[in-house]
């Protein structure tokens, strides 16, 4: 049978962003049809994940004509919700590439990875990436791609406004932006706190100022003294004083504060290896450093990974473990971190990738991923948790906005989601 790879966009008037990649081959042919939702890394249609899947999809069906695979490509404003939906509603995908796995885990929702994966595949993962996967040290995140965080300065707005070297504090911090802003510059610390990474984004100002997420044992303490003191300080010193920019954080989006920077509107930002290619297409000279701490150098930075999950709704576990096998070959693992400047998460990619001068403008990445820190994802509660700071965070900065308040509301509402696990 001759085989075709169809591309839709889905209509549905919930979401701006969607799009189907269609099965390659007909569904009625007595095969089997996996159904994925998954993630889109790219920053326009031009670069959507929806090409990435569509190769990976092509190739996979080619080798295996009776498995069909139909994906659905969704913005990460949306995806994690919209798998919770599904989820909610009885109907799970056979797979989910989203922000969090260990509540779907808690509910013993997900095939365990060792039930899915060959031997080679699953100990091919960077083992710092396999435990952060685990749930009571049995593996059911599979990371899909990680990363760390650095900050980005444009180096001619920098000049421009006088300044010689990227901040060391954060009062360097707040006082280049003025003078930022001072020469006219649209964004001078872009501050993206809407719900698509606003978790993100919180964490690493958290790292920053000395505290973060958790305690030593997981515990929550958003509201801790530190935390609050973080938090005051932003408000008081770059959002009440108008160096944020024109959007609001709590509108402000990771992708949409990406695109200001490589239009030449942003001082400064967060970002993580995706903005390195998209600044560079359009010709903006920049620089890469840690995001400093409150005195001087932070204590480390946050690091991030993906995940690929597999529910045990439909009872293809077969079928997933062959196609995840195919998907975690070092082949298409290189070509994903390749096309979106992310850092792999098995050890052949990175070994190749380490390997390849091509690839040393990811090395300041590599570099801080040691001393990196997830977020808790291995907390069952984490998901809700994140979802509530992608809600509530913008208010702590908001004009009349007590970040005291916010941060409080957020650490209760995250307790008793810790308590019911």
């Amino acid at each position: 049978m001759q085989r075709r790879t169809n591309v839709l966009i889905a209509a549905g008037a919930a979401l701006g962003l969607t799009m189907t990649l269609a099965s390659c081959g007909a569904t009625g042919s007595g095969g089997v049809t996996l159904k994925l939702v998954a993630a889109d890394y790219g920053a326009s249609a031009d670069d959507s994940s929806e090409k990435y899947w569509a190769e990976v999809v092509e190739k996979f069906e080619a080798k295996n004509p009776d498995i069909n695979v139909e994906v659905t490509v969704l913005s990460w404003s949306d995806v994690d919700a919209e798998v919770a939906k599904m989820v909610k509603a009885g109907e799970a995908p056979d797979m989910a590439q989203i922000g969090a796995y260990s509540d779907y885990a808690a509910q013993d929702k997900l095939y365990p990875a060792d039930e899915l994966l060959s031997i080679p595949t699953q100990g091919d993962f960077l083992s710092s990436l396999t435990s952060a996967g685990e749930v009571n040290r049995i593996q059911y995140g599979m990371p899909f791609a990680s990363s760390t965080r650095l900050m980005f300065y444009n180096k001619d707005l920098f000049k421009a406004a006088g300044i010689s070297k990227p901040p060391a504090s954060w009062d360097e911090l707040a006082a280049d932006a003025a003078l930022l802003k001072e020469d006219g510059v649209k964004y001078p610390f872009a501050l993206p706190l809407g719900k698509e990474e606003a978790q993100a984004e919180t964490m690493l100002w958290l790292l920053a100022g000395g505290d973060g997420y958790t305690d030593q044992v997981g515990s929550y303490t958003l509201d801790s003294e530190t935390n609050i003191k973080t938090f005051n300080w932003l408000k008081d010193n770059l959002v009440d004083k108008g160096l944020v920019g024109p959007v609001a954080p709590a509108e402000l989006n990771r992708q949409a504060a990406f695109d200001a920077f490589s239009k030449g509107e942003v001082g400064m930002l967060n970002g993580h290896p995706t903005l390195i290619a998209q600044a560079k297409k359009k010709g903006i000279d920049f620089g890469m450093v840690p995001l400093p701490g409150r005195g001087g150098a932070a204590k480390s930075t946050m690091g991030v990974a993906d995940w690929m999950m597999a529910f045990k709704q439909n009872g293809h576990r077969d079928q997933i473990g062959a196609f995840l096998d195919f998907v975690y070959s070092k082949e298409n693992v290189l070509a994903f971190s390749d096309r979106y400047n992310i850092l792999p998460v098995t050890n052949s990619a990175l070994d190749a990738m380490t390997a390849d001068g091509k690839y040393k403008q990811l090395e300041p990445f590599m570099e801080a991923l040691p001393s990196s820190q997830l977020p808790p994802v291995g907390n069952t509660s984490w998901a809700q948790v994140s979802a509530d700071i992608k809600k509530q965070i913008g208010k702590a900065v908001a004009p009349g906005g007590n970040p005291a308040a916010v941060l409080t509301d957020i650490q209760n509402k995250a307790r008793a989601a810790e308590d019911a696990e």
